[in-house]
């Protein structure tokens, strides 16, 4: 799937509901469903500044080169952010992950409904994993 197929995903999933209590009971459910991260990668090299919470985030190079990503969060709406970034962008081409036009932060509300350190956070991370992107994407 394309990024913008799977964003377009995500907003019909957030559309379905009108409190935002639910859509972050929703961003829970996504936290808690996402993958293992990996032990040997919680450490500073993988913390991403800028973040209140402490926010891990790998990025490595699949067979086709494409961009795998694992992340994990020590707080649960902040995991729910990671897996929702994650959604969006694992195993996707690098270009394509440096080229994103990530709107769907905007049209669910999440981007509205963060605390501002919080939004920090999320412009952190988006920043980081353009910063593989484009680390892959130039290596070819």
């Amino acid at each position: 799937m394309s990024i913008n197929e799977i964003q377009d995903e995500i907003v019909e999933e957030f559309s379905s509901f009108d409190d935002w209590m639910d859509k972050y009971s929703l961003l829970i459910e996504y936290g808690n469903n996402l993958d293992p991260y990996p032990e040997e990668h919680r450490s500073k090299e993988y913390v991403i500044e800028g973040c209140q919470s402490t926010v891990w985030i790998y990025a490595s190079e699949n067979a086709d080169k494409t961009i795998h990503f694992a992340g994990d969060s020590d707080a649960i709406i902040v995991k729910g952010i990671v897996a929702l970034l994650l959604r969006v962008l694992l195993d996707q081409k690098a270009e394509d992950i440096a080229d994103a036009d990530l709107y769907f932060i905007d049209r669910i509300g999440l981007r509205e409904n963060l605390t501002p350190t919080r939004s920090n956070g999320l412009l952190s991370m988006i920043k980081q994993i353009r910063l593989y992107a484009l680390a892959y994407k130039a290596r070819g």
